[in-house]
C-alpha cells in the first residue's frame, strides 16, 4: 500500500507493504511439463540415482555450455568445492588462501580439510579479490587458491589463474554466482584447475539442490566421479577416500529443466534490472552496483551501494524494509575473518574489506519479483528518504 505518513510504515505497525514477502533467492520455476518429461526417463528407466540418465545428459550439457571438457554433478556446491579442494591441496601444506568478504560459511571448507584459511583482501572497486592481493597471501605453506567471484561481475579469473600457476599452487573458483558470466579471457568454467558451481534454488540453475565441477583436466575429473561416489570403482573396489555426494536424478531433472529456460530467464533479469537501475538513479544515496555489460552477464543479483547521501543507517535500513516484507540482506556481513570461528584461522587485517561490508545491500529479485514490487520498492525508500528524520525521532526511547 502507498505509505502517507510515518505512521503507515510496518515498523510503527502499520500494514506491510508486501503481504507476500519478497526474497533475494532466484527460485527460477522452469515449465512442469518439461522437468516431467526428463522425469519420465529415469523412471521408465528404473534408474534414481548412481549416475542415471538425466545426470549424465545434465553434465555433457554443462561442460559444454561452459565450454569445459569435463563436468561432474555433485548432491551439493559445498561438497563439490570441499572435494575439489581435497583432490588437488599441496600435501604437506597447511594454507588455503580465500577473500573474506564472501559466503558466510565458505571458511567452513578449510576446517573439513584441516587447513587453515589465510583471508584475502579485495578491491574497493569490484568487491573482488585481486592477482595482487593473492600474491599477497602466497607463502611456502600454501596448499591452494579458492577464488570466490562477487555477486556481481568477476574477478579477473585469468590473471589470478595464471598466479597459481606461476607458483605452482592449485587454483579453484567458487563460481557460484557466475554460471552465465564470461570474462575478457573466455566464458566462466574453464578457468584455473577446476571451477565449482550450485545448483541450489536460489542459484541461476535451480536444480532444487545440487552443485557441479568444470575441468579441463581428465585424472581430476575421473578422482572426482570415485570420490563423490564412496570412492567406489566398479562394485567393490575402493581407489579414494570418498563420501556420498552423487546427485539424483530428479534433481538433475529440474536442473536440466531450468537450462532450457535459461536465456528466458536472462530475458526476464535484464528487465528487472533495467527496472531497477532507472528507479534507483533518481534515489540520492543508494547506487546501484551495475552489471559488466561488455560482457555476457545473467543480471540476476541486485547489489546496492548506501552512500553517505542516504539518511539512514544500514542496520535501521534494513529494520524497516523487513518489517514491510522486503527481505533484502546486507552483502557478506560481518567478513570471515571477524566472526567467531570453532577452527583455527590466521587474523588479518583488511580494512578495505570491512569498509566494504559495512556499505552494501542485497535486494530483491528472481522469479518471483516483478515489475511492480521493484517499483513499489523504490517508492518506499524514497518515502524512508523524505521521512528519514521523523522515523529516527519515532524510534528514540
Amino acid at each position: 500500500m502507498e505509505k502517507r505518513d510515518i505512521g503507515d510504515l510496518a515498523i510503527f505497525n502499520g500494514p506491510r507493504a508486501f503481504l507476500t514477502p519478497i526474497s533475494t533467492s532466484n527460485l527460477p520455476q522452469p515449465d512442469i511439463d518439461n522437468f516431467l518429461a526428463y522425469s519420465r526417463k529415469f523412471y521408465e528407466a528404473k534408474h534414481y540415482t548412481n549416475n542415471g540418465p538425466n545426470v549424465r545428459l545434465l553434465e555433457s550439457r554443462l561442460a559444454q555450455f561452459h565450454q569445459a571438457k569435463h563436468c561432474i554433478a555433485f548432491a551439493n556446491g559445498f561438497w563439490a568445492i570441499v572435494l575439489t579442494l581435497k583432490a588437488l591441496a599441496l600435501p604437506g601444506k597447511t594454507e588455503i588462501v580465500i577473500p573474506s568478504l564472501t559466503y558466510r560459511r565458505l571458511a567452513d571448507i578449510t576446517a573439513w580439510l584441516r587447513l587453515v584459511p589465510r583471508f584475502c583482501e579485495v578491491d574497493e572497486h569490484t568487491l573482488s579479490i585481486t592477482a595482487e592481493t593473492v600474491t599477497n597471501c602466497i607463502n611456502d605453506q600454501t596448499a591452494a587458491i579458492l577464488a570466490a567471484h562477487p555477486i556481481v561481475n568477476c574477478c579477473d579469473a585469468e590473471a589470478i589463474a595464471s598466479v597459481g600457476l606461476r607458483a605452482g599452487i592449485p587454483t579453484v573458483f567458487d563460481s557460484v554466482e557466475s554460471v552465465y558470466e564470461s570474462v575478457a579471457g573466455g566464458k566462466i568454467g574453464s578457468f584455473g584447475n577446476a571451477e565449482c558451481f550450485s545448483l541450489h534454488a536460489s542459484k541461476l540453475v535451480n536444480g532444487f539442490e545440487g552443485g557441479y565441477v568444470t575441468t579441463n583436466d581428465g585424472d581430476l575429473a575421473r578422482r572426482l566421479m570415485h570420490m563423490r561416489g564412496f570412492g567406489f570403482i566398479g562394485q567393490d573396489t575402493i581407489v579414494e577416500l570418498g563420501l556420498n555426494a552423487k546427485l539424483c536424478e530428479p534433481h538433475a531433472c529440474m536442473a536440466l529443466a531450468c537450462l532450457d529456460d535459461l536465456e528466458d530467464q536472462v530475458i526476464r533479469n535484464r528487465m528487472r534490472y533495467y527496472r531497477y537501475r532507472d528507479s534507483l538513479q533518481k534515489i540520492p544515496g543508494l547506487r546501484l552496483l551495475e552489471f559488466d555489460e561488455s560482457n555476457r552477464t545473467s543480471y540476476k543479483n541486485i547489489v546496492v551501494e548506501i552512500t553517505a547521501a542516504w539518511p539512514l543507517s544500514r542496520k535501521l535500513t534494513l529494520e524497516i524494509l523487513h518489517a514491510e516484507g522486503v527481505l533484502a540482506r546486507p552483502y557478506y556481513s560481518p567478513p570471515l575473518h571477524k566472526k567467531n570461528m570453532s577452527y583455527p584461522y590466521i587474523p588479518a587485517e583488511l580494512p578495505v574489506t570491512e569498509q566494504l561490508a559495512d556499505k552494501f545491500l542485497l535486494l530483491p529479485c528472481g522469479h518471483f519479483v516483478t515489475t511492480e514490487d521493484i517499483d513499489r520498492l523504490c517508492d518506499l525508500f524514497v518515502f524512508m528518504q523524505d521521512n528519514a528524520n521523523g522515523i529516527m525521532e519515532q524510534l528514540q526511547p
